[in-house]
């Protein structure tokens, strides 16, 4: 115990400057934070919201206490359980619901500012919000206090057994504990309680979207959704229902029953879970929960289906990268068995084929590729129809749905090729456009980007975040226009699908990628009774 104060203290002095560190009295105990040296703002870093129940850690999470003392609020390295993207190396501890908290010293009780609840993406089985990737100097100098959490992933998380003690969509219940946390506590650290707006990218996105959607108390006044919406086909996958006895197999342990298993895994080191869960191929995904007295309930009905009321008069901004799937298919080449075999194993993700499957197949491939074979030539045909399929249409979806429950949207589209593109860049990919991710290196100071922004990129930067933060306060990305800021990005209208393009300029257009999107709108149309989770009615 003594080395790992030891530590802590380390730690805290090798961030902390001479001036008299931050000092925050919250409903649940002081917070001592850090002055940062990249920016006139304070940091609160690793701020525990919840604890996970020790006997049960694929289950719901619980409060944390009080804190007696004061917390050391410097150290944001806690990790989920999960397996390093890139590295491929097992991380993580189950001690990482925690919060960062970025507010500019100009931030006071007495001078409230707006707040910025960041969530990560990474599929449901990655992602961290540690300042290595999500750096906050860029947003919280156009005067926003901004939060980034952590919540748990993979089988810890997203694990769904349709019994009380693991209802499901336990990583979305963190996200929810976060929120609340947020709320009782912001105003201590000089934040808006009325001025909240929760954001994320892919994962992130549909996770911004099931709050929205959601029965709990409305939390949040804005929503920001990159790339990802909970209509999404890779969002609400099936999950092995004996998962638990497989992960248990695995490591030698032979389960009676789930409950048996669990009980088994409830013991286990978390990285080895991680790794059997990873050997195995399972995947994690969020479910629709079954009702359980005593239990709360976040996701009651299949995203399809469900209405949006939270949705009535709220602002949303939310759109997508201009060639979402960039990052796979300019980074190796594609033989034509796996080209022709791609469409039917995506369709079958989210439609009940049954006897169409030859006619459905055949007619999307007929559009993306007409009667050409196979080619190498053909594999950017087949990335739109992947960034199509995965990303484009389900947020133009989600967007007709905020629009028939009174939302107002401004869409977007990322277009912009830059040295801070970072799936491009860790991808090492040279192809003009904007690749899945790629926008989060202009929003965010990434540790592993070029510390040195070039002009062109500095600009990006300074336009995004000022849009971002216009739209975190005012609710209107451009309440005026700037010499920055050079037009006026215009809302959604019900037959007008307004934009803006951001690329080396900002531009105004009018509905993206119109013609694909308008094959998908006319396929989902007619054979909407064919979606898994359908439940039939219009």
């Amino acid at each position: 115990m003594k080395v790992v104060l030891f530590n802590l203290i380390l730690v805290c002095a090798v961030w902390s400057s001479p001036r008299l560190e931050p000092l925050v009295q919250t409903k649940k105990g002081l917070i001592r934070g850090l002055h940062a040296s990249d920016g006139d703002y304070s940091m609160f870093l690793g701020i525990p919201y919840a604890r996970v129940n020790e006997s049960n850690p694929f289950g719901p999470s619980m409060p944390y206490p009080d804190f007696d003392e004061v917390f050391e609020a410097c150290d944001d390295s806690a990790i989920c359980p999960q397996i390093r993207v890139f590295q491929n190396q097992i991380i993580g501890t189950l001690d990482c619901l925690h919060l960062n908290i970025y507010a500019p010293n100009k931030a006071t009780i007495s001078n409230r500012l707006p707040v910025l609840i960041w969530i990560y993406g990474g599929g449901f089985r990655t992602g961290f919000a540690t300042r290595l990737l999500y750096g906050p100097k860029y947003l919280v100098r156009n005067d926003v206090i901004l939060v980034t959490l952590n919540y748990r992933l993979g089988p810890y998380g997203f694990m769904c057994l349709d019994t009380p003690e693991i209802p499901g969509n336990q990583g979305l219940k963190d996200q929810l504990r976060a929120l609340r946390w947020v709320n009782e506590n912001i105003e201590a650290f000089g934040g808006d309680v009325n001025k909240i707006t929760i954001s994320g990218s892919s994962a992130g996105g549909a996770s911004v979207d099931f709050h929205l959607q959601s029965a709990q108390e409305k939390l949040f006044d804005k929503v920001i959704m990159q790339s990802g919406t909970s209509l999404c086909p890779w969002v609400m996958q099936a999950t092995n229902q004996n998962a638990p006895m497989h992960i248990a197999e695995h490591l030698g342990f032979e389960a009676k029953d789930n409950a048996d298993a669990v009980t088994f895994l409830s013991t286990i080191e978390p990285k080895l879970v991680i790794a059997a869960v990873s050997e195995l191929s399972l995947t994690f995904h969020p479910c629709v929960e079954k009702d359980f007295d005593g239990v709360e309930k976040f996701v009651r009905e299949h995203p399809i289906n469900r209405e949006i009321p939270k949705a009535k008069d709220i602002k949303i901004l939310a759109g997508y990268n201009n060639r979402e799937m960039l990052h796979i298919y300019g980074s190796k080449p594609l033989d034509s068995e796996q080209g022709f075999h791609l469409f039917k194993k995506h369709l079958e993700k989210i439609f009940d084929l049954k006897d169409d499957e030859d006619n459905l197949v055949a007619l999307i491939r007929q559009f993306y590729f007409g009667d050409e074979d196979f080619s190498e030539d053909l594999k950017w045909d087949l990335m739109d129809f992947e960034s199509d399929f995965r990303f484009n249409h389900p947020v133009h979806r989600s967007i007709q749905k905020y629009l028939k429950n009174a939302a107002t949207v401004y869409n977007y589209l990322f277009s912009y090729s830059g040295g801070r593109n970072l799936n491009k860049y860790v991808n090492n990919i040279t192809e003009d456009g904007a690749a899945h991710s790629d926008i989060i290196g202009y929003l965010f100071d990434v540790s592993i980007l070029p510390e040195t922004p070039t002009e062109d990129d500095q600009l990006v930067i300074d336009r995004i975040t000022t849009l971002w933060t216009n739209f975190v306060k005012y609710g209107d990305p451009t309440p005026e226009t700037t010499e920055l800021l050079r037009v006026k990005w215009l809302p959604v209208e019900k037959d007008v699908l307004y934009y803006l393009d951001i690329d080396k300029e900002l531009i105004i257009k009018r509905r993206p990628f119109h013609d694909r999107m308008a094959f998908w709108d006319l396929f989902y149309k007619m054979n909407k009774k064919l979606l898994i989770g359908y439940n039939g009615e219009d």
